[in-house]
């Protein structure tokens, strides 16, 4: 018998709900499938159970390998799966549904829905043990927080400072009082540049953005210093300043042996592979942010991480698909080997087999001497990342499909197979499920790479993370070309997190180097901003103001010459004449494409 649970308003407020903690996007099977499809799929997935939904994505039961059994020992194999399915002691739950509730239900998993029954992820018990190691954990973290603060501000070893949104200090704990020499009731109260020298808190109050790691001169001394924005309601209320006392003489030396064997190291010849595998050594930690919807990605990545199965990771351009692809195979088994990508929509389909699987010699008009191996070989033992997966056609997808299936390729022109083992990990920014129901993407491909889904948010879903990017960024921005850091008032900053960013973070960058180029001031204030942007703050939005927007203005036919003149101007480079016409460059290929442009 069904049943369906839902918490009340107050038990939802302890972050113990069923959202969550569940794994979205479950895999499903479509009433009018038959079991024997059924069987395949969990075959295939490794999975004990697969939830069955109509058309329009509503629950209507679950199938389970117990259900399958008795299905073929009757020889029903065949038959269609039913648009209702009678399964014992089925719990479905709602988002909001409270941990609590569901802990002494013998049940080994939920089925989590929306209010129209569509089904939107999966609880399993041990999810819900997590969730309540890690609310244990916050509850005493939080037990006593007054005495905690206080105990924490004057036993620190670090020297703490705490400032209001005009600079003046609330807190000053003991241990910076005794490295300054200034009483903590005399420090109290006054304006943080006359307690604490050559200090930037109260211009961190100003511009919201973070520093960490910076040094600063106390008492002669080159000290190590964080200075932290307090946000509340999209305002800044103050600031805290954290002085590490340890000073940076030993750093330095950490430093500089670090470059002298980095120097050792390179003159040493070093093979491309290993080059290239050097290049993916991020980690997940490394990855900028700590929204609730990219930590919950981060925990699913490291999850995948330890596996070898294959990864497919979706979302829009620029929200950094390829960053958790690196950190990801960082994390894996084949971490010590290469990490190869491969951007699928630049590839032309003549030359996609010898791409990726390599050619012999001989093996066509001007084919290298020797042959040439194709990127799997090159990600032997290691990862191999197809990125704009969702661009290949379905001639290629049939190819791909199979070397991933027996795990062995052919280079073209060769008479011997050699075995693939690679981590796969897919990227795609289209609606890869809408497209398998369009018939223009395989369903087995898409089974085949959905084994572990990652979607990464977009950037407008994650506005609380913005100043910390701006933070990164702007050093980043100034250390590359030689500029001295500049800093950016509040309103600016407040100006950038509502700013909608369509292209996520490739989009931030992209501003923040204009603005930090382009700006002559040391701080950088909303005149500064782009137009587009200014004109948001005013409340008249405008478009943006790319050349390839003027296009939807203007026929094919200009657009085409238009592509071409621009491909003149630069020599036929591809990557230059896709950011001249400020314009992805997988963007480009696709548009050489439909006007046949060689």
């Amino acid at each position: 018998m069904e049943k369906t649970t839902r918490a009340d308003e107050g038990k939802a407020k302890n972050n113990l709900n069923a959202g969550s903690w569940m794994t979205p996007y479950p895999h499903i099977i479509e009433v009018g499938k038959t079991y024997r499809e059924a069987a395949t799929m969990m075959d295939k997935l490794g999975l004990s159970y697969l939830p069955v939904v109509n058309k329009l994505g509503h629950l209507v039961g679950v199938v389970t390998l117990k259900q399958l059994v008795s299905i073929f020992l009757n020889g029903d194999s065949d038959e269609q799966i039913k648009g209702s399915i009678r399964t014992r002691d089925l719990l479905l739950i709602q988002e909001d549904a409270n941990l609590l509730d569901l802990f002494s239900l013998p049940h080994k998993y939920y089925l989590v829905v929306d209010d129209k029954k569509k089904l939107i992820g999966i609880l399993t018990n041990q999810d819900i043990l997590d969730a309540f190691s890690k609310y244990i954990y916050k509850l005493k973290q939080t037990e006593n927080t007054a005495e905690v603060l206080s105990i924490i501000l004057e036993k620190a070893y670090e020297g703490i400072a705490v400032v209001d949104e005009n600079g003046i200090l609330l807190e000053f704990n003991e241990a910076y009082s005794r490295f300054t020499g200034v009483k903590r009731e005399d420090a109290i109260g006054r304006h943080v540049t006359e307690v604490i020298e050559n200090t930037n808190l109260h211009m961190t109050v100003k511009t919201g953005i973070p520093d960490r790691s910076v040094l600063q001169i106390i008492q002669g001394q080159s000290m190590i210093v964080h200075r932290i924005p307090l946000w509340k309601d999209g305002k800044i209320i103050g600031a805290i300043g954290m002085l590490i006392f340890e000073g940076v003489s030993e750093v330095y030396g950490i430093l500089n042996r670090l470059q002298s064997e980095k120097m050792l190291k390179q003159s040493e010849p070093k093979m491309v592979t290993t080059q290239i595998a050097e290049d993916s050594r991020i980690t997940i930690d490394q990855i900028i942010g700590a929204s609730e919807s990219i930590l919950r990605v981060k925990r699913l990545a490291r999850k995948a991480a330890r596996t070898t199965a294959t990864v497919l990771v979706s979302g829009e351009s620029g929200t950094g698909k390829e960053v958790f692809a690196k950190s990801i195979h960082n994390l894996s088994p084949y971490y010590n080997g290469p990490f190869i990508s491969v951007n699928c929509g630049a590839i032309p389909e003549k030359l996609f087999e010898s791409e990726l699987f390599g050619y012999e010699e001989g093996a066509f008009t001007g084919a290298k001497k020797g042959g040439k191996p194709g990127k799997f070989e090159l990600a032997q033992n290691g990862t191999i990342f197809l990125d704009e997966i969702g661009e290949l056609p379905l001639v290629l997808q049939t190819k791909l499909l199979r070397v991933l299936q027996e795990r062995e390729a052919e280079r073209v022109g060769g008479v011997r197979k050699y075995t693939v083992n690679v981590r796969v990990i897919a990227a795609t920014n289209r609606n890869i499920e809408n497209m398998v129901e369009e018939g223009t993407f395989r369903e087995d491909l898409y089974y085949r790479l959905n084994i572990i889904r990652l979607d990464l948010p977009a950037l407008r879903e994650r506005k609380e993370d913005i100043p910390t990017l701006l933070s990164h960024f702007i050093k980043e921005v100034c250390v590359r070309y030689h500029i001295p850091e500049k800093q950016f008032t509040s309103d600016v900053v407040a100006t950038l997190i509502d700013y909608p960013w369509k292209g996520n973070i490739r989009e931030l960058v992209n501003t923040i180097e204009h603005i930090v180029i382009m700006t002559d001031k040391h701080i950088v204030d909303t005149s500064d901003l782009p137009i587009v942007m200014r004109n948001q703050q005013l409340g008249d939005i405008e478009t943006d103001s790319s050349l390839i927007e003027q296009f939807k203005s203007i026929g094919e036919d200009e657009e085409k010459q238009f592509i071409l003149q621009t491909l003149k101007e630069v020599g036929g480079n591809k990557s230059k004449a896709a950011s001249k016409l400020g314009i992805h460059r997988t963007t480009l290929y696709q548009k050489l494409r439909k006007y046949k442009i060689q």
